[in-house]
């Protein structure tokens, strides 16, 4: 067998060449053609222009939180941690940026979310966020509180004309990057 598959091996290579000669080099044999290296593309927007970039986290209220992230933990397999689960992923701008993301549920009775009466808020990336506070204000949007800086980012909260609560962060990735976190992927 082992014989057979040589023969067969020195047929398909031999075989292949442009040449007749049975001692072919390795520079006649048909390579295939280069791969074209993509270049990364730039938004055609300015960097600075306060605006969302994404989804930052997706909150919910549970009647038994610990029971919700053990669920999720052991079902879905997601990473969990005391605030839920960090999700990874790459900056499309910056492929080799990490980035993340935070899903968690919240006690039933938490009152984070207020003033809305929902059973949940959701997280958006910005970029500049003193600018969106700027905006919103000009645009008479309800503005929460004033922006709170950590080491992982800035926050600040606003209400949506549906009485939703929307929390808008400025995020600080490699503080997550560098910290070693275990992360969803």
């Amino acid at each position: 067998m082992k014989i057979f598959t040589i023969a067969i091996a020195a047929i398909l290579l031999f075989g292949c060449s442009k040449t007749t000669n049975p001692t072919v080099s390795a520079t006649e044999i048909p390579q295939p053609p280069e791969t074209p290296v993509i270049e990364a593309v730039k938004p055609a927007y300015d960097d600075s222009t306060p605006k969302v970039i994404g989804i930052g986290g997706v909150f919910f209220k549970s009647n038994d939180r610990a029971a919700m992230m053990k669920w999720y933990g052991e079902n879905l397999g997601l990473a969990i941690d005391d605030f839920g689960s960090p999700f990874e992923f790459r900056n499309t701008n910056n492929p080799n940026e990490v980035n993340y993301l935070r899903w968690s549920p919240f006690a039933k009775d938490a009152t984070y979310f207020e003033p809305s009466n929902k059973d949940f808020m959701i997280n958006y990336r910005v970029q500049n966020i003193e600018g969106m506070v700027d905006k919103l204000k000009a645009n008479n949007v309800v503005v929460l509180d004033t922006i709170t800086s950590f080491p992982y980012g800035k926050f600040v909260h606003i209400m949506d004309n549906d009485s939703n609560k929307i929390e808008l962060w400025e995020p600080i990735d490699s503080f997550f990057y560098n910290s070693g976190i275990k992360t969803t992927k």
